[in-house]
């Protein structure tokens, strides 16, 4: 049997820049030209960066949303069962629905779950966790958490040609070097 040794495929080219006034000029080139699977990594968040990159609007505001009015819908339902039909006691001539009574525990049940939606939307939209990903593998990427700021146009992009790709970043303005990224 023989065991061929087969070589890592091509995930995409990073270019290092110095500060993040050049990687959010840097990023919005590349989206002026075209390019549209690129990410982009730096010590600190950069909130133009987010813009430049071309990125849309987050959805875990709308998970939060659903998720607390689920929580209220589901306190009110749960106190409404427990009062009226699990467990109906007639305490001082009250009405065994009673809503006021129910306020806090759908109030508390709000909070619980448009936090625990948040959460877990942030992690499922993310793609956490991931252990692994390609970039790890750039040669000076671990200087992403310390000064350095990296954007990474990747090979699944349309507009992806290995050198005319590797070109425009080199031509970008105070960019360090440009390297592979393999899967």
């Amino acid at each position: 049997m023989e065991h061929r040794q087969t070589e890592p495929t091509l995930y995409g080219l990073m270019a290092e820049f110095d500060s993040p006034t050049a990687v959010v000029a840097a990023a919005q080139a590349a989206h002026d030209a075209g390019y549209r699977a690129m990410d982009a990594y730096s010590p600190y968040p950069i909130e133009e960066l987010h813009h430049a990159l071309g990125m849309p609007r987050s959805k875990v505001p709308i998970i939060v949303l659903t998720g607390g009015f689920l929580g209220g819908l589901g306190g009110l339902s749960l106190a409404a069962w427990a009062s009226a039909i699990a467990y109906p006691m007639n305490v001082g001539g009250r009405p065994y629905l009673s809503w006021p009574s129910f306020i806090p525990v759908a109030y508390e049940c709000t909070i619980l779950l448009a936090a625990l939606s948040g959460v877990i939307g942030m992690l499922a939209l993310n793609g956490l966790p991931s252990p692994y990903h390609p970039v790890f593998n750039a040669p000076r990427f671990a200087m992403a958490s310390r000064n350095r700021f990296f954007l990474c146009v990747e090979a699944r992009d349309a507009r992806f040609d290995r050198t005319a790709t590797q070109r425009f970043l080199e031509g970008l303005t105070d960019v360090r070097g440009v390297s592979d990224v393999a899967e």
